[in-house]
């Protein structure tokens, strides 16, 4: 389990969140700024996630935010601040000295759950990303020849990144909205990739393009790619229905291997999309390849990409006889597992039927 600290001077706070958070995450508690700084100390590298009380005697929450900037912490642990002040200005003040969100109190448990999770996935995924284009600007540097400049790349592919942060982002408040109106979650959880570069040279040269940065933006819709994990088949099409359905979302093509799987079993529902990204001086619309699968799909389609990237393997023909008998087992698992699921949220209703 995940370590999260939580620091306020009033006991009764410390107590209501430590109880809100306890069956998630490990939680410290301190009652002061300065016992926080010595934990942060000793341990900043276990800590995912810091809940911070603004005012405080002796060294408030503003003085821990200064610290730990001093420190470097500030780039490791988000912090979410817990206060009932509500002024526009000190919630400003705060997110410019790098605070990730805010929890107003009184509070709300699932308000509070909700918060600390995105905030401690968002902040991971923030800092995967940032390693992901340090290691690809690595290998473009010892490209540089194929593509001329490295900045035009290395700006490109923060777009990419940025779009990646934008899709996941509005899932995971459709993920929020879901979960409180029906108490489950739509899908279980988001991988995300950025394409690397020799995949990139690869599939251009495949298509037949020469490797510049105008074609990459092009001809190839997947640099960023994300891939949604749901319990249920109709959780997959009510999920990728509200994201298209947003009004700067533009779905640009869609390939449903659910309803129509490829020959080989695989089923999955691709769609590309183009995804509004606020840069510095401008806003635009990004590419990125977003697939929705149920758990049985993904496990199916990993066990069939190590196949086919595997060497050395006698059997093929015979693997690939019984992946697809696998496939059609799933499919017909996946179903009944949605209608009694249905049974059980909705005993009154029939089953539930595909073609509806």
């Amino acid at each position: 389990m995940q370590k999260i600290l939580i620091v306020d001077d009033e006991e009764v706070n410390r107590e209501i969140l430590y109880n809100i958070l306890k069956d998630d995450y490990i939680v410290v508690t301190a009652d002061d700024g300065g016992e926080a700084l010595q934990q942060l100390q000793e341990c900043h590298d276990e800590i995912v996630a810091l809940l911070l009380d603004l005012h405080m005697p002796n060294l408030d929450g503003f003085d821990v935010i200064v610290e730990m900037k001093k420190n470097d912490w500030i780039s490791r642990v988000p912090i979410l601040i817990i206060s009932a002040e509500h002024a526009i200005e000190v919630e400003n003040q705060c997110f410019q000295l790098g605070v990730s969100d805010f929890i107003h109190k009184p509070f709300v448990a699932s308000i509070v759950q909700n918060r600390v999770k995105n905030t401690i996935e968002m902040f991971n995924c923030k800092n995967e990303l940032e390693i992901r284009v340090a290691e690809q600007s690595r290998i473009i540097r010892m490209q540089e020849g194929r593509l001329g400049r490295l900045e035009p790349f290395n700006k490109m592919m923060i777009e990419y990144s940025s779009a990646i942060m934008e899709v996941e982002t509005r899932l995971k408040v459709l993920n929020s909205m879901f979960s409180e109106e029906y108490k489950r979650n739509p899908f279980e959880s988001i991988k995300s990739r950025l394409k690397k570069p020799e995949s990139i040279y690869k599939k251009l040269e495949r298509k037949g393009h020469p490797i510049t940065i105008e074609n990459i933006r092009e001809y190839i819709t997947d640099v960023a790619g994300l891939r949604v994990i749901c319990s249920f088949p109709d959780d997959i099409y009510r999920l990728a229905e509200l994201l298209v359905r947003q009004d700067d979302i533009i779905l640009l093509k869609e390939k449903d291997y659910i309803k129509e799987p490829k020959s080989n079993g695989y089923r999955s529902l691709h769609l590309i999309l183009d995804v509004p990204v606020f840069l510095p001086d401008e806003k635009k619309y990004i590419k990125a390849e977003v697939q929705f699968r149920t758990i049985a799909m993904d496990f199916w389609a990993s066990l069939e990409h190590k196949l086919r990237y595997k060497k050395d393997i006698n059997n093929t023909e015979e693997i690939e006889r019984q992946l697809k008998v696998c496939a059609d087992s799933i499919e017909e698992l996946d179903y009944q597992m949605q209608e009694i699921r249905n049974q059980i949220d909705n005993p009154g209703d029939a089953f539930f039927c595909r073609d509806t």
